[in-house]
């Protein structure tokens, strides 16, 4: 057995011996990790041994906001959905002692597949193909949001009522204390959203960040879904946000794209938007009156989000590359928000 190295990342030697302490039958040889792209908010590490192949996560370095990147969360959703239709890796192991590695972080098992992150990488499938996981999708979304929480150890995990309420505070808190630069239309929206604001009616389990570069496929067939990716923000609250993110993910020709998503699903075959919500309105029987709220919060958030991300890269506290053009990807979804509430949610 060799010695474990120690990255600029994680401290090899302390997570090996924690690793060896935990998992039946410890570490099988070499300890190896490398630390996985792709990834803006939680930094994750492909971890492996002689037979294994894991993931790690932790919360990102330096200042993390306030009810942001709980591993906990991650790990804990992920273990209880684990025996239903929704796809999920495997969990490990959940370690909330910060001294191991600097924060808490969690293991779970590698699944089979790829993540399809830009038109290049869709371009690849076939047309039928770029149908079936246009469904797949949508089907996986009215799936989780069929799970009964109670049944799956999730009765206590958020407070429904109040849901959207308390979103607009966490969000008007979050942009407070990440703004790099003061933008009005922040505050009008966060205010406007509050006056239209819908009840919850559709209460269940809530992803939080649905969209293609969020799911794991196969890579023999990238129609199939292997597994949904990045639970941080999950939380029993209002199903319909989830509706919100994705379509606000979902890129149609002739539009300018979503600047994460840069025009993935914007190509033949790919379901329209309205073809999406029509598939998951039909699926739940219920109608999407109020959708356009729904997607002007998504933009809203996403794009706080992104400030976040944006002002720790400035400070240094970023790991990996891609990040030089946050700032100007928040700019462009806040600066939609604004434009897509239009007269729907502007008129008196």
């Amino acid at each position: 057995m060799g010695a474990p190295r120690s990255t600029a990342q994680v401290e090899l030697p302390a997570l090996r011996t924690y690793l060896d302490e935990v998992l039946p039958g410890g570490v099988d040889g070499d300890l190896d990790v490398e630390l996985l792209s792709g990834g803006r908010s939680n930094p994750t590490f492909r971890l492996a041994d002689v037979t294994n192949r894991w993931v790690l996560r932790r919360p990102p370095y330096g200042h993390v906001l306030p009810t942001a990147h709980d591993m906990g969360r991650e790990y804990r959703v992920q273990t209880a959905l684990a025996g239903t239709s929704v796809p999920v890796a495997r969990t490990v192991v959940l370690c909330e002692d910060a001294s191991v590695i600097g924060a808490p972080f969690y293991v779970m098992e590698m699944i089979d597949g790829v993540t399809l992150r830009d038109a290049t990488q869709t371009g690849r499938l076939s047309v039928e193909q770029r149908r079936r996981l246009s469904e797949a999708m949508v089907d996986i979304l009215v799936a989780l949001h069929e799970v009964d929480p109670g049944e799956v150890g999730l009765a206590g995990w958020g407070r429904p009522d109040g849901y959207l309420e308390r979103q607009l505070h966490r969000w008007r808190q979050q942009w407070q204390a990440s703004a790099t630069a003061p933008r009005r239309e922040v505050d009008e929206l966060l205010d406007l959203l509050g006056r239209s604001c819908p009840a919850t009616r559709h209460p269940g389990i809530v992803h939080g960040d649905f969209k293609l570069d969020n799911l794991m496929v196969d890579p023999r067939d990238p129609a199939i879904v292997r597994g949904v990716l990045d639970w941080e923000m999950s939380t029993l609250g209002d199903t319909l946000t989830d509706v919100g993110i994705l379509l606000s993910f979902w890129d149609q020709p002739g539009e300018v794209p979503n600047p994460i998503s840069q025009g993935a699903t914007a190509l033949e075959g790919f379901l329209s938007r309205e073809q999406m919500a029509r598939r998951y309105a039909v699926a739940r029987g219920l109608d999407l009156e109020d959708l356009t709220w729904y997607l002007v919060f998504a933009d809203l958030k996403i794009g706080i989000i992104l400030e976040g991300i944006h002002a720790r890269h400035r400070l240094g506290q970023t790991v990996g590359e891609g990040f030089d053009g946050v700032g100007d990807m928040a700019g462009v979804l806040l600066q939609r928000a604004h434009e897509r509430a239009g007269a729907q949610l502007l008129a008196p």
